[in-house]
Order: structure tokens, then C-alpha cells, then sequence
């Protein structure tokens, strides 16, 4: 039963557009204080996010920041990118061709997924405003190639 008062709950602060991070933080907590009581819900509240706070993942991700800003001042991304569209940008389909070669070696350079997507992401965009096409080139050609690098 108090399973689904939990899930009930959850639908209704949904439905009050509250953040879905939050919504299930509050419920969970609630949860478990029922159940357990509140100071062990409140210690595990405070050892989660200790925890999330502390992962090796997330501890890196300003060394990704500084080191995609290094790739940004030194031209890398963008003579990476202008190589594999000379190779292939005169074949069709050449401007996706150069994102995804072009995302599988900036990928092996930088090591984040979403970093490869965004630096491809901004610098094919230049470029396909510059062709005259017909169909629209969106965002997903450059996530899908940086997923696939890895």
C-alpha cells in the first residue's frame, strides 16, 4: 500500500510540473522515512549525495571543460573537422560523412561523448547554412557519430 500512495504521490507532483529529480527526492526520502524513520532517511540523504558529489565521473568533467577549451583556442576541432570534409564533401551525403569521421577522431582525442557532440554540433552548423539543401540537418547526426566512436 505504501507503494502506491509513493507512485500516486509522484504523479500528482508530475502533474504540478515539478522537476522529476526533485519529485522523486522528496518522495523517496518520505518514503523511507515512513518506513524507517526520519533521522536514517535523512542520513542516507546526505551519504547519497556525499556520494554522487564525490564519483571519480563527475569530478573530471572540469579537466573535459578546460581541455575542450584548449582544442577550441587551438584550432584543432576545426581543422579536424575542415580535413575530413575536404576528403569527403564532395561525395553526397559528404557533409554528414566529414561529421561522422570527424566525430570518431575528435572523440579519440577528447574522450567525452558530449563534448565531441556539441564541438561537431557548432562547427558543422556554419557550414550547413552555407550549402543550399532542401532537407534540414539536424542536431542527432552529430550525437549519434560521437556515440558511435566509443
Amino acid at each position: 500500500m505504501t507503494g502506491i500512495v509513493g507512485i500516486a504521490l509522484l504523479l500528482v507532483l508530475f502533474l504540478l510540473k515539478m522537476p522529476v529529480a526533485f519529485a522523486m527526492t522528496l518522495v523517496g526520502v518520505a518514503g523511507f522515512a515512513y518506513l524507517a524513520g526520519w533521522e536514517p532517511a535523512l542520513g542516507l540523504l546526505t551519504q547519497d549525495i556525499f556520494e554522487t558529489f564525490s564519483s571519480y565521473p563527475l569530478s573530471v568533467i572540469p579537466m573535459f571543460i578546460l581541455m575542450g577549451s584548449f582544442a577550441f583556442a587551438s584550432g584543432i576541432s576545426r581543422r579536424l573537422y575542415d580535413t575530413t570534409y575536404a576528403w569527403v564533401g564532395q561525395f553526397r551525403g559528404g557533409l554528414t560523412i566529414a561529421t561522422v569521421l570527424a566525430c570518431s577522431g575528435f572523440a579519440a582525442i577528447c574522450g567525452s561523448t558530449a563534448a565531441t557532440a556539441a564541438t561537431m554540433e557548432k562547427l558543422r552548423c556554419p557550414r550547413c547554412k552555407s550549402i543550399t539543401t532542401v532537407i534540414c540537418w539536424l542536431p542527432e547526426q552529430s550525437l549519434q557519430p560521437a556515440l558511435w566512436a566509443f
